[in-house]
Order: C-alpha cells, then structure tokens, then sequence
C-alpha cells in the first residue's frame, strides 16, 4: 500500500523509528505483559521504559540511519503508534509527569564494593553523564533488596556479587521520598575484570581511593579531591568509613597503586 510506504521512508529519512518498527516493539513490550502490568500507567511506562532501551540498543545498531531519541519523544511516538495507547495521548503530558515523580519513589539497591585492603571502592559512570557513583538501580516489581544489587551489579560491572553479598551489611539512606540501600561487598580482588554487560549504561568503570573522595573542601560535598563528581558518593562516605574501621583486616595497604579501568 502506497500509504505507508511513503510513511516509513519518510520516517527514515527524518531518522524517526517506522511504523513497523513502533508496531513491533509495542506487541513485543506492551501488548504481551500480564494483565496487571496494564492496570497502571506508572507500569505501562516502565513497559515503555523497556520498550525505549531496546530501541537504543538494538535497534539503532541495526539501523545507524535512526536517531536516538529521549523517553518523552519515544514515548510520545509509542502512544501514537499503538492501539491501546493512542486514546490517552491527549492526557500523556500528565501521564509522563506522573510517572517521572513516581519514578524518583522507587527504591534504590546495590553494592559497595571494596577491594582486598579496604582502601579503594568500585564507582561507575554513566553514559551520557559525568558523575560517578557506586554500581546501583531501582527495584523491580516484587523483587528484594539484595536480589536488586546483585542484577544492578551484574548489569553494570559483568561481576557476580551473590557468593559475597552479605544481607546484613549495608548503609541505607533516604534522598527525599527514595530509598537507597547499598550492600558493603568487601575483599574484591584489584585485578578482576570488570565490563557492563548493558549497551550504553556504563561509559567507565573504575577503582577509587577512597581518601580521594573526600570532600574538596567543607562547602564542597558533591567533588572529591580528584576532581570527580561524587553526587550519589559523597553521602555514604561516613557510614561507610565507620564501617571498615570496624572491619578492616590485617592487611597491609597499598597506597600508591595506580587506579585499574
């Protein structure tokens, strides 16, 4: 039929996602869920949410011609492309507001990790931006804390902390209306390889002494001396510190070993 054809080039060529790609990633995502998942939009959009990585990671590699698009802009496209979505578009500025501050509710788990002296923690920065923090993300759907950690750190390091996690050891913090729980995974080898296993999450992932992440300066809590940005560091470093004082083993340290990319 003429009609699409013309539509899907002209998708192309403007780098937006066809409507046959929009279709398929729909049926994939949002149409074949249970039924509950549907009986919310804070669950459609997390099913849009999904729908969105893959796109990025998936589709766009298969085809450089398509462009990389925000969640807004996808979700917008998706809406307009699928059936059981297209009768709320009119409201989906407020959907998409709703779920962006329910988005920031959802609990928070993942993993401190320490290498064999204690002296140096695990960070990773993201993709696009330019802060650091230790590996985390936010909890599925009936899933517990440590399960959440070690996914999170298995998706975002290539390393499995299940054998070494312990479900009491950890610092639990509030920002705002979120909770975050980090497990302290000590005793990590310096010379593990690390690599996500997620496309275009994790730009770097790094060993940090954790006396350079210290504050700069008493006005300063979000940079550490090296300059870093430690945004989702800085408020576990007390806790944290208390914690291998109590902890440390007898071993001796290593000060002056270069950081392992």
């Amino acid at each position: 039929m003429p009609g699409p054809h013309r539509s899907s080039t002209s998708s192309f060529k403007n780098g937006l996602p066809p409507q046959e790609l929009l279709h398929d990633l729909c049926s994939r995502f949002v149409l074949n869920v249970p039924k509950e998942d549907l009986q919310s939009f804070e669950r459609i959009l997390f099913l849009v949410e999904y729908a969105h990585w893959f796109y990025e990671d998936n589709s766009m590699e298969n085809n450089p011609s398509l462009k990389s698009l925000t969640l807004k802009e996808f979700t917008s496209l998706m809406f307009n492309s699928c059936d059981v979505l297209r009768p709320y578009v009119t409201h989906l500025d407020d959907i998409f507001k709703d779920f962006t501050a329910y988005k920031v509710q959802v609990p928070v788990s993942g993993a401190i990790i320490l290498d064999e002296t204690y002296d140096r923690c695990l960070l990773v920065k993201g993709w696009k931006g330019t802060s650091w923090s230790f590996p985390r993300g936010k909890k599925n759907k009936d899933e517990e804390d440590h399960e959440c950690a070690i996914r999170e750190v298995l998706e975002e390091t290539g390393f499995d902390v299940s054998k070494l996690l312990d479900k009491e050891e950890y610092i639990k913090m509030i920002f705002g209306q979120q909770r975050a729980r980090l497990y302290i995974v000590a005793g990590v080898k310096d010379d593990t390889a690390f690599a996500p296993l997620t496309k275009k999450e994790i730009s770097e992932i790094a060993w940090q002494r954790l006396d350079d992440l210290q504050p700069a300066s008493d006005d300063v809590i979000s940079c550490g001396m090296t300059g870093l940005k430690l945004y989702m560091v800085a408020p576990f470093l007390v806790s944290l510190k208390a914690w291998i004082s109590a902890h440390r083993p007898l071993v001796a340290s290593k000060p002056d070993m270069p950081s392992r990319r």
